[in-house]
């Protein structure tokens, strides 16, 4: 089976990827949910919750590594959260000079980043076993099942076209600029110009691919309009959960509703 390159799922044969979309949806914002609901500090209730997804990981053989290099993208939006270390109230556990200027790095709001850090990282774990495990399409119809708007799911579906459109063109577009471009045979010859040129250069295949993308956009939604598109993709009725769909969710459902009751009893 062909996979995108842009496409994060990821065919395997496992009780993950066999578990039907709805109960992956609802666990997955549940378990999100959880994870952001946790107080800060309660460092066993963040073991036991990333043991959860490292399990998931396991099950659905992703692989630990291939999970753990994804949701590291979560690291450059933690840095966002840095400024609760100098902020946040309370004994300072170190102090940095900067000219005129000191900033006290208090333990409750060092406590606070890191449990945002670990919170988020985890959350993102979760997220990406949720989108390597279930196609799109499944996504976007579990999103219809538990009563998500339609505009939303309607966005969300052409955005997810649309971005392969936009993919398409620029590679279109770099094919061409390849197929204009002379190479010389000696190694030490500088192919292309300046930077100010290359910048100019790359200004105008953006504008390009900008104006090409929408063009081709207008002629896909009016292929659509005139097949009966009204703002919904329809699909056959999806078939009832089966009594072990139902187990798995109210038993996820419990596990998380039991750690967060544990985590606001002994670290609120």
């Amino acid at each position: 089976m062909h996979v995108h390159f842009l496409d994060p799922y990821r065919p395997r044969r496992s009780p993950v990827h066999s578990l039907d979309g709805r109960v992956k949806l609802v666990l997955a914002l549940a378990f999100i949910f959880s994870v952001a609901l946790t107080p800060s500090g309660a460092w066993p209730v963040y073991i036991l919750l990333f043991s959860l997804v490292l399990c998931a990981e396991v099950i659905s053989d992703l692989g630990v590594r291939y999970v753990l290099k994804r949701s590291l993208l979560a690291f450059p939006f933690v840095l966002a959260a840095l400024p609760v270390i100098f902020t946040t109230s309370g004994a300072a556990a170190l102090e940095l000079t900067l000219g005129p200027w000191t900033l006290a790095i208090t333990q409750p709001g060092l406590e606070r980043f890191l449990s945002i850090a670990c919170k988020s990282w985890i959350s993102v774990q979760a997220a990406v076993v949720l989108a390597a495990s279930t196609p799109f399409p499944d996504l976007l119809a579990a999103m219809r099942a538990i009563h998500v708007p339609r505009l939303l799911v309607a966005i969300f579906s052409l955005m997810w076209r649309y971005l392969f459109v936009l993919v398409d063109e620029a590679l279109r577009l770099m094919r061409a600029r390849a197929a204009r471009s002379a190479r010389s045979a000696d190694p030490a010859l500088k192919v292309g110009g300046s930077l100010a040129w290359r910048a100019r250069v790359a200004g105008g295949i953006a504008g390009s691919l900008f104006l090409r993308a929408i063009e081709r956009s207008d002629r896909i939604y009016m292929a659509m309009v005139s097949r009966g598109y009204d703002g919904e993709v329809r699909l056959m009725p999806s078939p009832g959960l089966r009594p072990v769909h139902w187990a798995i969710l109210l038993s996820g459902l419990a596990v998380l509703a039991f750690l967060l009751l544990a985590a606001y009893l002994f670290w609120a």
